[in-house]
């Protein structure tokens, strides 16, 4: 295969068009090319020009795209691991952004690499390989990964983790979470936090992606396990912090309870009595420009014997060394305190109203900051007082800060909502809860709304007449959350033809305002036996 790819500029430049078309439309961050096998004198002297080719059209057509050669084939052809960027492998390294050694190094490689003339001023562009199996003759690994990345800091190169996977793959799967932030704390003092540079709205329910449980506004949406890395939110800092006197607080995802998505973000641990300032547990370190009035609305869930409140840290946008701190007192606020937007009294109260649904806290507050940079979110945490240690926990459910001026309420309906690619089944169904014969259908829904502003959207049905013209319309069924503009509605148990049953797409906008029924999408499905429409 790299002999037919690589035997002319004609064949390597229709591989590396293609795999620029699937880093656009699957949004890849790169590629790590990686050919572990020898090649020829023709298939290796065309290999730079196609890294040179593939990196120009990525940079070109995917922004801060990466390109990396990994430590294999030398410029003669041969396959032979050279642990370290050296001439025999520095032609593909001038061709690409970045090189990725093979593991079985030794600090010695990393010195002689420091002052070779071929890695000058591209440091931090050579990545260095540590496998977290530690298999090999391999410095550090498991959990001693961290001795690795001492000794790479040392030197000043960048670092390639390969297989973290370890952490599940090796461990009783139960203590996932307890072994992976263990894994990670160890090389947390290593590794450098990425700030988010967003705008607003910037909003967060902490989802993982995955969880025991679908949760909306603290309430069950569903209740059994799911795995959807598209309903990833931006996530937290997640750390382990030491305080004075044997005092600490931790961070976690917790899906055991949660306002939204599948997950909260647990701050739990120990304040001792003798410190008598609160404690800042940082939250999101961002870039996010503030120019305006704008919205603070947390929820949380707080143990007895602590207050919360928030820490929002700005630096001028002309003088980003200038640092202010401002702290937020979290009320309930009024909806009249926000003016008079185009917003409705009763949603507003919904949002930042005086309540404690399910047990949850929604506090909000408003500042007017302009010319400013938001840098940093962090939950102060205040002792109540007493002479004892404080043992404390607090579930944070959401955060969001909003623009007040662009706050209003959904004016877009859903429009051309259609059903295709319908597949009818009868008898027993694939999955392991199907177990009686009945009707099932299988279809795609597909719809137009400005996504930029949507959350996700709920996708129902509901039976509407049929066979008995007796029975009422049934109620709308939840099927589940889709993130996108399409569904795929799978082996849905529908009643016995003749039916007429209603397909309908709820947008959940980022801000929190309900959708009025009136804008959702909605598209009627007929069918008979031997017949649909």
């Amino acid at each position: 295969m790299c002999e037919a790819f690589l035997k002319d500029e004609e064949s390597y430049r229709a591989v590396a068009d293609k795999l620029v078309q699937i880093s656009q439309y699957y949004g890849f961050d790169g590629w790590l090319v990686n050919i572990e096998n020898a090649l020829s004198e023709a298939a290796v002297k065309n290999t730079p020009l196609f890294l040179r080719y593939l990196t120009e059209q990525m940079h070109e057509r995917v922004p801060s795209s990466l390109i990396l050669w990994y430590d294999s084939v030398i410029e003669d052809g041969e396959l032979a691991w050279q642990n370290e960027l050296n001439q025999c492998n520095r032609v593909f390294f001038d061709a690409c952004d970045g090189f990725f050694t093979n593991y079985n190094w030794t600090e010695e490689n990393l010195e002689w690499m420091k002052d070779y003339s071929g890695v000058r001023g591209r440091q931090a562009d050579v990545y260095i390989g540590v496998d977290v199996f530690a298999r090999g003759k391999v410095v550090g690994g498991m959990l001693e990964t961290n001795k690795a990345l001492d000794i790479i800091r040392k030197h000043n190169f960048s670092v390639a983790i390969f297989a973290p996977g370890w952490v599940y793959e090796v461990h009783n799967k139960s203590e996932f979470r307890t072994n992976q932030d263990k894994f990670w704390a160890l090389l947390s003092d290593y590794l450098y936090i990425h700030q988010l540079a967003s705008r607003l709205p910037f909003i967060s329910s902490f989802c993982q992606g995955f969880g025991k449980a679908v949760y909306w506004k603290g309430q069950h949406e569903t209740k059994k396990s799911w795995f959807n890395l598209t309903a990833q939110e931006i996530q937290p800092l997640y750390y382990h912090m030491d305080l004075e006197d044997h005092g600490q607080v931790k961070s976690s995802g917790c899906p055991e309870d949660a306002w939204n998505g599948g997950c909260s973000l647990l701050l739990h641990g120990l304040i001792p009595a003798t410190l008598n300032t609160p404690v800042c547990a940082k939250i999101f370190s961002l870039h996010v420009p503030l120019d305006s009035k704008i919205m603070v609305s947390v929820v949380y869930k707080a143990s007895a014997g602590i207050t919360i409140s928030l820490q929002l840290k700005t630096t001028d946008s002309s003088h980003c060394s200038h640092t202010d701190v401002h702290e937020v007192t979290l009320t309930s606020m009024s909806p009249k305190i926000l003016g008079n937007g185009p917003l409705l009294v009763s949603q507003i109260s919904e949002l930042c109203g005086n309540t404690n649904p399910q047990g949850w806290t929604v506090r909000c507050s408003q500042l007017e900051l302009h010319g400013c940079v938001l840098r940093e979110v962090c939950v102060l945490i205040h002792r109540d007082g007493g002479s004892q240690d404080t043992s404390f926990s607090c579930r944070l459910g959401e955060i969001m800060v909003l623009d007040v001026d662009t706050l209003q309420l959904p004016v877009d309906p859903v429009r051309g909502l259609c059903v295709d690619d319908v597949v009818w089944l009868c008898g027993v169904g694939t999955s392991p809860e199907s177990t009686s014969p009945c009707l099932r259908l299988c279809a795609t829904l597909r719809w137009d709304y400005p996504v930029e502003s949507v959350r996700h959207f709920r996708v129902y049905w509901r039976r509407l007449r049929g066979p008995d013209p007796k029975i009422p319309p049934g109620k709308l069924e939840l099927l589940a959350r889709a993130y996108s503009n399409q569904f795929r509605v799978t082996e849905l148990v529908v009643p016995e033809p003749p039916m007429e049953l209603e397909l309908v797409v709820e947008p959940v906008i980022s801000n929190g305002f309900p959708v009025p029924e009136s804008q959702w999408g909605r598209r009627r499905l007929s069918y008979a036996e031997g017949s649909e429409k």
